[in-house]
């Protein structure tokens, strides 16, 4: 849709896609059935088999989702943990076959997708392996652990010709397609600024997970765990709370700014990492071995845009949400769950703040000019200033499984997934821009040519 196909007034008075509960309320009921798992049965020539790797926290939210679709079956498990291997099972309810060796279930002939909920650190690896294995590839963000790795990726998806999708659901869902439609419209005017935030104030928002009191060497495959990464002692923190090191993990932006950076791109349409990067915060309450710090603010620079991302582990008064800031109006995303289009007042008004200033002969001949060249108009054309509204996706709604029945969709048609490896690559660049500024303390500026970050 072009940006100025859309007039504010038609877009304060039909809703695409949308069923309105009652204009004075101003509320309306997002439209989610093409997003939302078909429950006709699906014939046994479109049955899909598929395989975890990675069975933690994301890796059995993302199992059971997919078993939510029709027409999938779930024949295999890899972990490096006996216990999530168990775990696994009794969320699939039956029995698999099981390995702490995925490469295994990759030589397997009857499976056609695997989800990889590993730690970062293995992402670019089982994905390369998976797509030479002819398997597509549902993986969790961010998609890389290392810049270089997404230009693999992307050439792995390409050259062994497999569908890949990245977990970042709000590339799916349906409040942020309509505030897509609403950035589109022009009903915003100019925007020049967005900020995006997600705080938490709780152990297991910070990462500080159960430790399972059977965790050791040999329940876990500890060595395998640090592929790439240092070599190290056994340490049952680290393999559970994995996020708050850097080895492993890209700390709160992989775990959170990918999901508010995967909201801004979907917006606004951004087909590029940001220009630049500047980043602040510090690790100043969950004090436990990790390094990655439990604040950290951004500041991004996009073409004609400024972009703020932050989060916070110690203050969960803010919540979740996202502000899009135009000369004509805003959108307010608050998680997943609605979208609010506020008006500005950009009627011409006469100046009186400076104007107060002047003599009282220039004064009024300035309001006499002003008001000679901006006549009244007819009673006739007078339009009451649009008010606020709202779109709310349903009750039911259910945006992990719209998100994984686009992928499911894409294995079966061959057609691109919402989320594919380029678009996962440009978010996960931004996370990485800002590791890299907080890091090094310095700013981050993205180099397309050399595809890579520099100072």
């Amino acid at each position: 849709m072009a940006r100025d196909s859309m007039t504010r007034r038609d877009f304060m008075r039909v809703g695409a896609g949308a069923a309105a509960i009652g204009s004075a309320a101003k509320v309306t009921i997002l439209d989610s059935a093409r997003t939302m798992a078909s429950p006709r049965p699906v014939p046994p020539s479109d049955r899909l088999r598929f395989a975890s790797i990675g069975t933690g926290v994301r890796g059995c939210e993302d199992l059971a989702t997919a078993l939510r679709a029709p027409g999938v079956e779930m024949v295999a498990v890899s972990d490096l943990y006996d216990g999530r291997l168990i775990a696994a099972q009794e969320h699939a309810g039956k029995k698999l076959d099981t390995t702490k060796d995925y490469r295994r279930i990759l030589d397997r002939k009857d499976i056609d997708f695997v989800i990889v909920g590993t730690m970062d650190h293995w992402h670019a690896k089982i994905v390369e392996d998976a797509c030479a294995a002819g398997k597509d590839v549902y993986c969790e963000k961010p998609m890389t652990h290392k810049v270089p790795e997404g230009f693999s990726i992307i050439e792995a998806a390409e050259k062994y010709g497999r569908m890949i999708q990245v977990g970042s659901q709000r590339r799916s869902g349906v409040v942020f397609a309509k505030a897509r439609e609403i950035y589109e419209s022009g009903a915003l005017g100019q925007v020049t600024a967005i900020e995006a935030w997600m705080d938490r104030n709780d152990p297991s928002g910070a990462w500080v997970y159960p430790i399972p009191p059977d965790a050791n060497e040999k329940t876990i495959d500890w060595e395998r765990f640090l592929g790439d990464a240092p070599k190290i002692s056994f340490n049952a923190k680290r393999f559970f709370r994995w996020r708050g090191y850097s080895d492993y993990g890209e700390g709160l932006p992989g775990d959170l700014y990918v999901h508010l950076l995967t909201g801004i791109y979907t917006i606004t349409g951004f087909q590029a990492p940001p220009q630049k990067a500047v980043a602040g915060g510090g690790l100043y309450r969950w004090k436990d071995g990790r390094d990655e710090p439990d604040i950290i603010w951004t500041l991004y620079t996009f073409p004609g845009m400024t972009v703020s991302v932050r989060c916070n582990l110690n203050n969960a008064s803010q919540g979740g949400g996202t502000r899009v800031y135009g000369t004509k109006g805003t959108l307010d995303i608050r998680n997943e769950d609605s979208v609010t289009f506020i008006p500005e007042d950009t009627r011409p008004q006469p100046e009186r703040y400076s104007v107060d200033g002047w003599p009282k002969q220039l004064r009024e001949e300035y309001w006499a000019k002003w008001n000679q060249e901006h006549p009244a108009p007819p009673l006739s054309s007078l339009t009451a200033i649009e008010e606020s509204q709202t779109f709310r996706a349903p009750d039911n709604y259910d945006e992990d499984l719209a998100h994984m029945e686009n992928f499911l969709n894409a294995v079966r048609t061959r057609k691109p997934c919402d989320e594919g490896p380029v678009f996962g690559n440009w978010t996960a660049i931004a996370c990485h821009m800002a590791n890299y500024s907080y890091f090094n303390k310095a700013e981050a500026v993205w180099d397309e040519k050399a595809r890579s970050i520099r100072t």
